[in-house]
């Protein structure tokens, strides 16, 4: 059993690109492939981890559908919104609570782990789901396509009420 740390996160300030994709359409590669090159040209920085932020429509959990829509970031995190760099935008997460997993295996083996959060952790937990961004930090630990890498997993979250 996976225990998450529960912890309010600050604002963050972010810069990077976006795309809008599905997990049958995954464009996770062709989005990081075009961030990672051009990340050294954003200024400001707080530290090199990578934020990938997903944002998901309402309901998007409650009717799962792998066709559905959503949008995914590549970013990092900076001190102020100033020199954006050309084709990068800037992005906001609110502070908020968040459930904090750190996952440890291959990317494409995620989604088992994930099954596990959504499916069984959140319902037998004592939080919902929050409608706001959900990330991943891939830091130091973070290795592509390594068995052994490992990144921090934030999902947004907020108290039942009874």
């Amino acid at each position: 059993m996976v225990n998450p740390q529960i912890v309010t996160i600050p604002e963050t300030l972010l810069v990077g690109i976006h795309t809008n994709m599905s997990l049958t359409e995954n464009k996770t590669f062709n989005l990081f492939s075009a961030f990672m090159p051009k990340r050294k040209t954003i200024k400001n920085l707080i530290n090199t981890d990578v934020f990938e932020i997903c944002i998901y429509k309402d309901g998007y959990f409650k009717n799962f559908n792998p066709n559905n829509t959503f949008t995914k970031w590549a970013t990092l995190a900076v001190k102020n919104f100033e020199n954006i760099p050309e084709n990068m935008e800037s992005f906001n997460i609110e502070s908020g609570l968040y459930a904090k997993f750190i996952y440890k295996g291959l990317p494409q083996e995620i989604g088992g782990f994930m099954g596990y959060i959504l499916g069984t952790w959140l319902p037998n937990s004592a939080y919902i789901l929050d409608h706001r961004p959900h990330f991943n930090v891939l830091g130091d630990s973070y290795k592509s396509n390594d068995s052994e890498s490992e990144e921090a997993i934030f999902i947004p979250i907020k108290r039942k009420t009874s």
